[in-house]
């Protein structure tokens, strides 16, 4: 898979419940809300009870994309501090300690 390398496996995964995971839920469940409402299905009930399958849908294809663009924030942030520690190996006189 592109997104994600197979070096990130190495890595433990982000936990299920996180910031990016709900607020894309919630932002697919509010799209699914606002087609129900700019469509205007159906007339007599209200938008929250007209399709809750797509409203499903929509709020578990939001969930997912939240896991896994956390997934490659973590593995985009792993990878920018093993090369800055690699970095630092092989320079240590550019990073001497202060007053020691």
């Amino acid at each position: 898979m592109v997104f994600l390398p197979d070096e990130s496996r190495s890595l433990p995964p982000p936990p299920i419940v996180n910031k990016a995971s709900v607020w894309l839920g919630l932002t697919g469940w509010v799209a699914a809300l606002l087609d129900n409402c700019f469509n205007q299905r159906p007339g007599d009930i209200p938008p929250s009870a007209a399709g809750v399958h797509r409203q499903i849908l929509f709020t578990t294809v939001g969930w997912f994309v939240g896991y896994y663009l956390v997934k490659r924030m973590d593995y985009m942030h792993a990878k920018l501090d093993r090369d800055l520690f690699e970095y630092i190996r092989h320079h240590p006189e550019d990073f001497k300690a202060a007053g020691i």
